[in-house]
C-alpha cells in the first residue's frame, strides 16, 4: 500500500501542492461533516458577522449525514452525499480557509475555479461504502446545529480515512481525466 499517500489534518499548503488528481489518500486527524443545511447555517453566520462553530482554516468538510451508531461505536454508516448540492455554498468557505472537501460526484466549474484560487482539494469517497468508511472514524461529536439531526456538524477524529483526489488545487479533474483515458 505504499502508493497511498498518508495525509494529516489540518491541511497545509505543502500537502495540497503535493496532491494530484487520481492520488489515493488515507486521511488522519480531524474532519468536520456538513451537508447543505449545515452549509446554509454557516453562511448565515458569516453574513451576520458571527464566529463559525469551528476554526475552518486548513480543515476538511465531509459531505455526509451519518447514521446513528451501534452501541459501542462512534458513528454509524457514513457514506458521502452528492457534492454538487454544495456547489453554490462552497466558495465563501473556501475563501476563508477551507482547504478540503470530501463527497461524491463531479463539481461545477465555479467550485473548481474557487479551489484553484484558494488552493484547495476535492476528495472523492466511494458511494455505497458507508459502513467501511465508518471504520476509519475513531471519535464523533456534534459541534454545531444539533437541531439538524444527522445533518448537524460533527467533529470526526479519523484514522486512515480512504479517499481519492478527484480535483487537485491546479484544477486537474479526475472525472474528466478518467473519461478521456477510456474514451473509444
Amino acid at each position: 500500500m505504499s502508493n497511498i499517500k498518508q495525509i494529516t489534518t489540518p491541511l497545509t499548503l505543502d500537502q495540497i501542492a503535493d496532491l494530484k488528481a487520481g492520488d489515493q489518500v488515507a486521511i488522519t486527524g480531524t474532519i468536520y461533516t456538513g451537508r447543505d443545511a449545515a452549509h446554509k447555517k454557516l453562511l448565515e453566520a458569516l453574513d451576520a458577522g458571527e464566529k463559525l462553530p469551528f476554526d475552518i482554516e486548513g480543515q476538511i468538510i465531509y459531505y455526509v449525514g451519518p447514521c446513528p451508531p451501534q452501541p459501542g461505536q462512534p458513528i454509524g454508516s457514513a457514506g458521502p452525499t452528492t457534492s454538487g448540492r454544495m456547489d453554490t455554498l462552497s466558495d465563501p468557505l473556501l475563501s476563508i480557509g477551507l482547504k478540503g472537501m470530501i463527497g461524491k460526484g463531479p463539481r461545477g466549474q465555479m467550485v473548481i475555479d474557487s479551489m484553484i484560487k484558494n488552493k484547495a482539494i476535492y476528495f472523492a469517497a466511494v458511494g455505497g461504502a458507508g459502513a467501511l468508511i465508518a471504520r476509519s472514524v475513531k471519535e464523533s461529536e456534534v459541534v454545531a446545529y444539533p437541531e439538524l439531526g444527522p445533518e448537524a456538524i460533527y467533529k470526526l477524529t479519523v484514522e486512515n480515512f480512504p479517499a481519492i483526489v478527484a480535483i487537485d488545487a491546479e484544477g486537474n479533474n479526475q472525472y474528466t481525466i478518467g473519461k478521456a483515458e477510456y474514451a473509444v
